[in-house]
């Protein structure tokens, strides 16, 4: 990763083979920016590495180029949205924004989105309401695959769930993204490209083993994803997956108990005005009080500091918006035929 490339020009490149394809130049951009957001903060399998599936997406016809979302139903406080598998960066960011205004009027403010189509990296939108002032709760799932099997269990029934939660502070945010499983499919798919092992077994086979071979999750009869807390306490993994579908699925009305339609996602997000309740200083107030209270927490041995969720991501961005971006050696490789195809060359490094 000792290649860099400038944030700027990796951002125009990713809208300017999204547009090559047809994509609106207004989808395209938010769905470059979130891309390039996800590989800022750090979490390189769902940055730039989703734009050639991306691609191949808009190809085939099963990701949308143009148009917008259907109001299903709302109330003062609520939304539901069909995204008739519209982009789903472009879709999330129009429902933060949705959510933010709704909650200025409600204190909260929820939009739920239903055959959405894939939305990238969960962290990359909790900026979009914590520089306002804005808790954000984000929770996604994709009712069209499954690899993490229930605790006990040994057959995949959900994706891993990821749930993302931004809280506005004095002064970084804290910027929590984490899932029901213990890894996910996209650093599983990478492993096994490049012939390489999980770091701990975070998997089962097919027989309901544990190994840390990502070949297992692509071999028939396939194996699972373990939920969070491993083969101890994956319990707590498997309530959160249930908690992720019921406030996706569940509240779209269209999850799992529906035909299959392809990669995609159903979406919660929701905002939170803390002046609503106990008052915006006074929130910030409480929330600065814990990360100070983790800071100066003494490390335990072997750890040099105790870090809030998000700050190394932080860090990293701050360092790629200066120095530019280090790609993974496999994203260019992946993207290079397209940018020959559509004639979009690609940006020489820094």
């Amino acid at each position: 990763m000792g290649v860099r490339f400038a944030v700027d020009a990796l951002r125009a490149w990713a809208t300017d083979l999204l547009v090559r394809l047809g994509m609106d130049v207004m989808l395209a951009r938010d769905v470059a920016a979130v891309l390039i957001e996800g590989d800022l903060l750090g979490h390189d399998t769902h940055g730039l590495a989703l734009l050639a599936p991306y691609l191949a997406e808009l190809e085939a016809g099963t990701m949308r180029k143009r148009g917008t979302h259907r109001v299903l139903a709302e109330r003062a406080a609520s939304a539901l949205w069909d995204g008739g598998r519209l982009p789903g960066p472009w879709l999330t960011l129009r429902a933060v924004d949705e959510a933010i205004a709704r909650a200025r009027e409600c204190g909260t403010g929820t939009v739920v989105i239903r055959r959405s189509h894939h939305i990238a990296c969960l962290a990359a939108y909790l900026a979009h309401a914590t520089e306002r002032g804005f808790v954000l709760l984000i929770a996604c799932s994709d009712p069209n695959s499954a690899s993490v099997a229930p605790h006990g269990g040994r057959r995949a029934v959900f994706t891993p769930n990821p749930l993302a939660f931004g809280v506005p502070t004095a002064g970084d945010p804290m910027l929590i993204d984490l899932s029901a499983s213990l890894t996910t499919n996209g650093m599983t798919a990478r492993l096994r490209q490049h012939g390489q092992r999980l770091a701990h077994p975070w998997l089962l086979d097919a027989e309901g083993r544990p190994t840390d071979d990502p070949e297992v999750l692509f071999a028939e009869p396939r194996g699972t994803i373990l939920p969070t807390g491993g083969l101890d306490a994956g319990h707590k993994g498997y309530a959160l997956a249930l908690i992720v579908e019921m406030l996706t699925g569940a509240l779209a009305g269209h999850g799992r108990a529906d035909p299959k339609e392809g990669w995609g996602a159903t979406v919660l997000v929701q905002a939170i005005d803390p002046a609503a309740f106990g008052g915006t200083a006074s929130f910030v107030r409480q929330a600065d009080w814990l990360a100070a209270a983790c800071h100066s927490n003494p490390p335990r041995p072997g750890v040099n500091a105790v870090r809030l969720p998000g700050e190394r991501g932080l860090a990293l961005k701050r360092e790629q918006l200066r120095l530019g971006i280090a790609l993974q050696e496999d994203i260019l490789p992946a993207l290079e035929p397209w940018a020959q195809r559509l004639g979009a060359a690609v940006p020489p490094p820094i």
